[in-house]
């Protein structure tokens, strides 16, 4: 691993009865009937729980879930149950943040016990990033450990401001995020193709743009390939075109050219004539498709032609799915992606949201070098952006 500018878990002094804050990314789906449908993120932060409970520290862990208007609604407490289950030990919640239940709480923790704290955006100062707010949860810890890659793009208290209060540290799913998304920034092995998915051409012109400087060549797929086509003069029937990006992604193509970087666009997709999951379809080439025909998948001779082009890969970023992937009817191009991505021989970063599921869905996550947990903080550091929590990292004071 190479040399990180702020200190790890391994940098840590004697932990036996320390109390230790720990930022952790426990915004988890949750069903009507109260059920975790998802419980990855959670899991990634396994390690660092593992690890700190067995050096005897006492545990306060800190999450935010979902958007909560005030005080209540998208608790935690099922969050401390799931986690009861996968630790095997138990696992204490406290229906408090900062107030005298959650004090009296932490200061009944034994050594190698947890604390689940509610969630976090109950209180308007956590996403106000209020230093009051920001020194009430400093005054819970004396140690603190941020194992939430997901939001290290965010500036709420909890993120950028109690690392500049207590002595900070990267817990090791935090540790493997940045080495893995920062080695594509700074030294990722060539030739380096970057695969590019999704809806919109617009959520992604910092990415792209930043990658045409670093990669020898680019495919595209997904919705935002259909822009790009028009951009080409192709007409793309009823598909979902971004009209006020066409000209973006005719001057992302003009610059590929004058830089050398290949890019590779669907040349055959699936269309079909309604936007739902037992429409009746057909393949199509870009041009061929008719005025209420719309592009809803990559069809699957054309994803081998990509994996045909970067079979000679040695880095590959994937970020976005080819299709509209949550219709299994739609799905083939991006399980025909994740499939053949597995079986190259290249170091393959997978980074997005539905990327994830994708990968998760195919099952080839075990063969993959790295699957982000990152959605925003992913495509922010991937761009060359200086993320708050991170930074604040650097900068937190040695304990």
């Amino acid at each position: 691993m190479p040399n990180l500018p702020f200190r790890t878990l391994d940098d840590m002094p004697a932990l036996m009865g320390r109390r230790v804050l720990v930022r952790v990314d426990f915004n988890v789906p949750v069903d009507e009937l109260g059920h975790i449908t998802d419980d990855t993120r959670i899991r990634a932060a396994m390690d660092t729980i593992r690890e700190l409970t067995g050096r005897g520290a006492r545990v306060v862990l800190m999450s935010h879930r979902g958007r909560p208007k005030g005080w209540g609604g998208a608790s935690l407490d099922v969050v401390a149950e799931r986690l009861q289950t996968l630790l095997g030990e138990p696992v204490r919640f406290v229906d408090d943040i900062v107030g005298e239940a959650a004090h009296r709480a932490v200061e009944g923790l034994a050594p190698s016990q947890v604390l689940v704290l509610q969630n976090l955006r109950y209180e308007p100062g956590e996403k106000a990033s209020e230093q009051e707010f920001a020194t009430k949860l400093a005054s819970l810890g004396e140690l603190y450990v941020n194992d939430a890659f997901g939001t290290a793009h965010r500036r709420d208290a909890s993120v950028a401001l109690l690392p500049e209060l207590l002595p900070g540290y990267a817990g090791r799913l935090m540790t493997r995020e940045l080495s893995q998304l920062e080695g594509l920034v700074s030294r990722a092995e060539h030739p380096y193709w970057a695969v590019i998915g999704g809806s919109k051409v617009s959520d992604k012109v910092g990415l792209i743009g930043a990658l045409l400087d670093r990669v020898d060549g680019l495919i595209v797929g997904g919705g935002m390939a259909n822009t790009f086509l028009v951009a080409q003069g192709y007409g793309m029937g009823a598909s979902k075109v971004e009209q006020a990006a066409v000209e973006v992604a005719r001057n992302i193509l003009d610059r590929a050219r004058q830089q050398g970087v290949d890019v590779v666009l669907p040349n055959r997709v699936i269309a079909a004539k309604a936007f739902t999951p037992d429409a009746s379809s057909r393949i199509a080439a870009p041009g061929e498709l008719a005025s209420d025909e719309m592009a809803l998948d990559v069809a699957p001779d054309a994803v081998d032609r990509m994996l045909d082009r970067i079979k000679g890969a040695r880095t590959v970023l994937w970020n976005g799915p080819m299709g509209v992937f949550e219709w299994d009817r739609f799905a083939e191009g991006t399980m025909r992606m994740a499939r053949g991505l597995a079986e190259l021989p290249a170091h393959v970063v997978v980074g997005g949201g539905d990327s994830v599921a994708a990968v998760g869905r195919a099952g080839v996550v075990s063969r993959l070098a790295h699957v982000s947990t990152g959605g925003g903080a992913t495509l922010e550091l991937l761009e060359g952006k200086t993320l708050p929590g991170v930074a604040a990292l650097i900068n937190s004071p040695k304990g």
